[in-house]
């Protein structure tokens, strides 16, 4: 299988993607430049973090126009998978492929550490292979990660088993202390109601090797290289 690493102006984590992708799980990988709008035959398309034209006006607000982002919202409409972290997340929001916003951090402050997630919904291309016995050590690293949703959203999202993570203590307790950003109900990660589109705050592709610190974000890797040994690659 193929990951299409978006690159944009601003990006600092298409590398760890792509080495993620290509050295970890050795599948290969290229990288999309934004001004570009051809995906590459890409299987899987990762909106990487980092601060995207400088997150001038709003987080994801101008990578959301990109040339490249025409053929991503094609490629997700038509049933492509996406996976946006951290800033990619952001983009995703902007482009209205996933519901919701993403606002400053509760203390107004930038979160860089290791956090819990729960896996919420283990049946999507990006948690099949996730253990259901543990919680995941992934760190964050935002100032805009305060996922907010109106009411009807969120219980739409709560139906409908589209929050995929949620930030929890070591132990899998959904605490108010284990939350690092004031997210509504803990929500880390969500996908769109056909989940094939994820959007997460948490970065699993720092967290692809024991010397890190963690080697939890395999699972989610795992699971994506997982789907395709058996669903029919969907190329773009």
């Amino acid at each position: 299988m193929k990951f299409g690493i978006v690159t944009f102006p601003g990006s600092n984590c298409d590398y760890d993607s792509y080495a993620a992708a290509k050295i970890v799980m050795n599948q290969e990988a290229e990288f999309l430049w934004h001004k570009s709008e051809s995906l590459a035959g890409s299987d899987v398309i990762v909106l990487p973090g980092g601060f995207s034209y400088g997150d001038y006006l709003r987080s994801g607000a101008i990578a959301r126009f990109s040339p490249i982002m025409k053929s991503v919202i094609t490629f997700a409409n038509s049933g492509g998978i996406v996976i946006g972290i951290c800033n990619g997340f952001q983009v995703l929001v902007e482009a209205g492929l996933l519901p919701g916003a993403l606002m400053r951090n509760e203390r107004l402050r930038f979160a860089c550490k290791h956090i819990y997630l729960k896996v919420e919904n283990g049946n999507t291309p990006f948690t099949a292979a996730c253990p259901r016995d543990k919680t995941l050590k992934i760190p964050i690293a935002h100032g805009d990660g305060n996922y907010y949703s109106f009411k009807a959203d969120l219980v739409d999202l709560q139906k409908n088993g589209q929050v995929a993570f949620t930030y929890v203590t070591a132990d899998g307790e959904l605490t108010a202390a284990a939350n690092p950003n004031g997210s509504l109900d803990n929500i880390a990660g969500i996908t769109n109601r056909e989940g094939n589109i994820l959007g997460m705050m948490p970065h699993p592709e720092r967290a692809m090797e024991k010397i890190l610190g963690s080697d939890d974000g395999v699972h989610i890797f795992n699971s994506l290289v997982a789907h395709f040994n058996t669903q029919p690659a969907k190329t773009g």
